[in-house]
């Protein structure tokens, strides 16, 4: 009898474990608006021809969340609120170091991955509670929750924080 239990064990944890991977696996369902992120490179999730395009809900439907932080680009403590990039990344199975966050201008800035694993790093979408526009820095721009930590208080951080993102590439 206990042989059974333990092969039954050993069967049902198989099962969940194939079904974790064909889940983890599942392709991104298409954009019902026009996408505002395209994410590529080393990432096992896709929607379109190896990448991964998202619209807003989209990004939004993963959760979001928020903060407020003092920037050098804005008078006074602004509240953010978006998507964890770790999140993101988790959920897009991105294997990597680095993150090339590349802005609709075609400015570029790598990020480590350790950088979102440590600091509650968000792809804002929003500013003060509304959406951010092309004009406001938007439709995303890279926040990092400068108050948190007096380490992020360098410009090598504020150089990591890319407005007008268009396209991530997981390296």
């Amino acid at each position: 009898m206990k042989a059974k239990t333990v092969f039954l064990g050993a069967v049902l944890a198989l099962a969940a474990w194939v079904g974790a991977t064909i889940a983890e696996a599942a392709p991104l369902p298409a954009p019902k608006d026009k996408p505002i992120l395209t994410v590529s490179g080393n990432i096992s999730v896709t929607n379109k021809g190896g990448t991964a395009e998202f619209d807003r809900d989209m990004l939004e439907a993963i959760g979001t969340e928020s903060f407020t932080t003092e920037t050098p680009w804005y008078p006074g403590p602004v509240t953010f609120e978006g998507v964890s990039l770790a999140k993101l990344m988790q959920q897009l199975g991105a294997k990597g170091k680095t993150l090339s966050v590349v802005a609709l201008n075609d400015y570029s800035s790598e990020i480590p991955f350790e950088d979102f694993q440590k600091f509650n790093v968000i792809l804002a979408l929003k500013q003060n509670g509304e959406y951010m526009s092309v004009r406001d820095k938007g439709p995303i721009f890279v926040m990092y929750p400068f108050d948190s930590d007096p380490v992020l208080k360098h410009q090598t951080y504020y150089g990591r924080a890319v407005w007008q993102v268009s396209k991530i590439i997981v390296k």
